[in-house]
């Protein structure tokens, strides 16, 4: 049996598996740097050196390779904060230290992965990929957030506006530190969760405008 490091000798084909993984990574690669529509299918051939027909055997053209990117870069930062929220049994100060900190981890480790997400599906817009990965999102924290406020004898059913809030703060804060990158992620993770939680811990019951 061939020993799996030995290196491919130059000039041998990629399997197909292979050959997906490339363009994968190529497309992940042009849809950061240029958005789905300035990249072309001619394009992505040309940085694999294949032909087009190459593409369209295994993605159908590029839609289909879009939506394998997005679905994977989907997969992992769901992932990534599902994970940093599954412990319910840790403080909820706990729970969002880990979740903003794994939000700002996978933008620094996926920054063309974020980029897709964002550039396409804005946060701002109703529908599109990255406002409904942040909707899953902020189901995981209304759930949580639901508990403590019942806790503490304030109307459950404010979880949600407040989930919405908080998610939406990392999120775009998440943003204007991928464009930054200054303070370090560990710093801004702290600083978000403590303007978070303070405010949280000072909750009025029947907060109102303070007008003139």
């Amino acid at each position: 049996m061939a020993d799996r490091g030995t290196p491919r000798p130059r000039g041998a084909r990629m399997t197909g598996r292979e050959r997906r993984e490339q363009l994968v990574t190529i497309g992940r690669a042009l849809f950061a740097e240029k958005g789905y529509d300035a990249t072309s299918v001619e394009e992505i051939a040309a940085r694999a050196k294949v032909s087009k027909p190459i593409v369209y055997e295994h993605f159908g053209g590029k839609e289909g390779l879009y939506a394998v990117v997005v679905d994977r870069e989907t997969q992992a930062l769901l992932g990534s904060l599902e994970a940093a929220l599954a412990d319910a049994r840790q403080h909820p100060r706990v729970l969002m230290e880990r979740a903003a900190l794994a939000f700002l981890t996978y933008i620094d480790t996926h920054e063309d992965g974020f980029r897709i997400l964002v550039r396409d599906s804005p946060s701002t817009h109703a529908t599109g990929t990255y406002s409904s990965l942040l909707g899953d999102v902020a189901a995981k924290v209304e759930s949580i957030l639901a508990v403590q406020l019942r806790m503490r004898r304030f109307a459950a059913k404010d979880a949600a506006l407040y989930a919405q809030m908080l998610v939406g703060m990392v999120a775009y804060t998440g943003q204007w530190w991928l464009e930054t990158r200054t303070p370090s992620k560990e710093v801004v993770a702290a600083k978000m969760v403590n303007l978070s939680w303070f405010g949280l811990g000072a909750l009025e019951r029947e907060p109102v405008l303070r007008r003139r």
